[in-house]
């Protein structure tokens, strides 16, 4: 029987991403000019190396390895924040995604008024946001910080925005890169718990993490890339005790 691509949220087909690197980047004016005749030496590295995943409608897939194996590329491209050299991805669904902290945010808003703007990117109307405006702010625990300028938050005040607003926006698919290492123990848990709650709706979520302890609460399935390649994909238990006895 021929698969239904429609049965699946994301496609990743042969994906590739390679990255410029300059290597001799000028600083200071002295090292122009010693780098006059010799600029722009750049070197290319392949991040990605023919990635080629399914995900379908309900699954909560984590995507884990060391820094550097490409797991928060393959976030962005799935976003089309960036896009491959080769390949394709499709996504069929809404999508929001908190890949990183407070992007989006206007540091001179107050948080209140940030709700609004980063919600209304999102898709969102005016009266939808009016809507679930009480219910974000209850979330995020930020009190009367809400009306406080976000350049004034801190990295933990700045997630629990940013999460809030992300989970209030009724998308069919969530990205998540490393959303849980930042904030405190509690609000961590709440938002592990949300995101069960997401989980038992039905929604589609891929989650980075180097917390292997939430991956295995949270997730189906793990997906563990090595050196911009898919290294292991199936069980997450078995995936993710794998990846901990090599990577001892």
């Amino acid at each position: 029987m021929k698969e239904n691509e429609d049965d699946y949220k994301i496609i990743v087909d042969n994906v590739y991403k390679t990255f410029n690197v300059y290597l001799d980047k000028a600083n200071t004016l002295k090292e122009k000019i010693l780098f006059l005749f010799s600029r722009n030496r750049k070197e290319k590295r392949e991040v990605l190396k023919g990635i080629n995943l399914k995900i379908k409608e309900g699954e909560v897939v984590a995507l884990i390895g060391t820094n550097g194996s490409g797991k928060s590329t393959l976030l962005k491209l799935m976003t089309k924040i960036i896009y491959p050299n080769k390949g394709t991805i499709k996504i069929n669904g809404k999508l929001t995604s908190l890949l990183e902290l407070g992007a989006g945010f206007h540091p001179d808003f107050s948080g209140r008024e940030n709700i609004y703007f980063n919600a209304s990117i999102f898709g969102l109307t005016k009266k939808e946001i009016d809507n679930r405006l009480e219910q974000i702010i209850e979330f995020s625990e930020l009190g009367t910080y809400i009306d406080n300028p976000v350049r004034t938050y801190s990295s933990g005040m700045y997630m629990r925005l940013a999460f809030s607003i992300a989970i209030n926006v009724d998308a069919d698919i969530l990205l998540f890169d490393e959303v849980l290492s930042v904030g405190d123990e509690h609000f961590q848990n709440k938002c592990l718990e949300k995101m069960k709650e997401l989980k038992d709706e039905g929604k589609t979520m891929v989650f980075v993490s180097h917390s292997m302890e939430s991956v295995k609460r949270l997730c189906d399935r793990a997906i563990w890339l090595r050196n911009g390649k898919i290294e292991m994909d199936g069980n997450t238990n078995e995936v993710v005790d794998e990846y901990v006895k090599e990577t001892r």
